[in-house]
């Protein structure tokens, strides 16, 4: 009976053991930008491995339902030792040395100039004396105080 006990205790404490290693949904923080794990777009994927720094582990991340993102697009490179055209880009084109020309534009010109203000003229030196108004005398009514 004490073996059985304890056979149920320990199996019972091991399930809940392996409890928190299971998975996860992954969801951008901000739209439009992707959740990339080892080269898989995880964006609304299921992340199956948890790592980190609290583990004293590491395991590999497997993501179900990702897409495959090529780090390195395939943007057509040019390379002239190839002796090839780049795919795009301007033509140019040489015209024969005795073609008609054109005729010659008419004569254009146009100046612009810059200059600063004129000098503001500065406070003289011995500016004029002031002039003191006149003190007129009013007499005052008594009003019988």
């Amino acid at each position: 009976m004490r073996a059985a006990i304890a056979l149920s205790i320990l199996i019972g404490t091991t399930a809940t053991a392996f409890a928190g290693g299971g998975f996860e949904i992954v969801i951008p923080g901000r739209h439009g930008v992707p959740i990339i794990i080892n080269g898989v777009d995880a964006s609304y994927a299921v992340v199956e491995g948890d790592w980190g720094l609290g583990k004293g582990q590491q395991v590999q991340t497997k993501v179900y339902g990702g897409r495959y993102i090529d780090p390195v697009p395939n943007v057509g490179h040019y390379y002239p030792s190839g002796g090839l055209l780049p795919a795009y880009g301007r033509l140019e084109i040489q015209p024969p040395a005795n073609r008609k020309l054109p005729q010659p534009a008419e004569s254009y010109h146009q100046s612009w100039s810059a200059r600063s203000n004129p000098p503001q003229a500065d406070a003289p030196f011995y500016p004029p004396p002031v002039i003191v108004a006149p003190q007129i005398d009013v007499p005052r009514r008594d009003f019988g105080n």
